[in-house]
């Protein structure tokens, strides 16, 4: 993976959060940059760390408040260079009390505004789960009414091999498609719609399977090029949506590429997926490049 990369898409999604709620959001670097980007390791569960903990210091901020990220090479040793992040907001703070819990799921602090936000839920508990697992650290500070410090050091084992990504976009050329995406989760579909824009294509996003066979519906037969189907979504499935998609009379409903994006990777499911009438099916956590791929393959590219 590619720290780079992974630090733009953070940043490009916090940032645009951070100005609605009208906080400022820094990221600072030492003066050598990421001295090794290529490294080994999960870019799907880094990017659930650093959105939750951003996403806590975006909510338990205030307008005018700052965000301020500090990143740097704390060692490099046999390989493994280890990374230290120090994140740092001006958000209403935590009691020494709640501090002492914030790792147990479902923490709340009774006694501020935190209580409106009903804790921390399971977020905090599986973020420092993920950075164990890493055989990384985080260790948080905080005063009330002053904020918070978030420090996460990892290490990670440096890639000897490097990806280059245009070797990657060039294998798997989505540009000019216009996809339609449909995910429940917000988060999720910020992610999907992103790394998807960035490499050349055009996505509308839809939360639930209901609206994505309108949108389908409502427009003009050849507009969409192929569907991204979540699977498990309320109001209406993602099997439930594709069979209305494919029962529609009208010309791309039996033609359209769809393909399933679903939490379960047994074969049964897979097969469920494909005898609703899907062309494919991917099992999460996945790799952009699985996506794409898919929908390069499934579109005759």
């Amino acid at each position: 993976m590619c720290l780079k990369d992974l630090v733009y898409e953070i940043e490009s999604i916090i940032t645009h959060r951070a100005a609605d709620e009208d906080i400022q959001w820094i990221y600072e670097k030492n003066k050598e940059d990421i001295p090794y980007p290529y490294v080994y390791g999960s870019s799907l569960h880094l990017r659930q760390i650093f959105l939750n903990i951003y996403g806590n210091c975006i909510k338990y901020n205030q307008p005018g408040g700052k965000i301020t990220t500090v990143m740097e090479a704390a060692d490099v040793q046999d390989g493994i260079c280890t990374y230290r992040w120090t994140i740092s907001d001006t958000g209403i703070g935590m009691s020494p009390e709640f501090l002492s819990h914030i790792f147990d799921p479902f923490s709340q602090e009774k006694t501020d505004a935190r209580s409106v936000y009903q804790g921390t839920g399971l977020g905090m508990a599986i973020t420092k789960g993920l950075i164990e697992q890493m055989n990384g650290s985080i260790e948080v500070t905080s005063q009330v009414g002053v904020g918070s410090v978030f420090v996460i050091t990892i290490p990670f084992e440096i890639a000897r091999e490097q990806k280059k990504d245009e070797e990657i976009a060039e294998q798997y050329d989505i540009r000019g498609l216009h996809l339609l995406a449909v995910e429940d989760n917000e988060l999720n579909a910020e992610i999907i719609e992103m790394l998807l824009t960035d490499d050349g294509a055009k996505v509308t996003v839809a939360k639930n399977g209901r609206q994505a066979v309108e949108y389908f519906e409502s427009n003009p037969p050849g507009i969409f090029d192929a569907i991204l189907m979540d699977v498990m979504m309320p109001v209406m499935d993602g099997i439930a949506a594709t069979k209305a998609i494919r029962a529609m009379d009208r010309a791309d409903a039996k033609t359209i590429p769809i393909i399933a994006m679903t939490a379960n990777a047994f074969e049964e499911d897979a097969k469920r997926c494909l005898a609703a009438g899907m062309n494919a099916h991917l099992a999460k956590p996945f790799q952009i490049e699985d996506v794409e791929k898919a929908i390069v393959e499934c579109c005759g590219r």
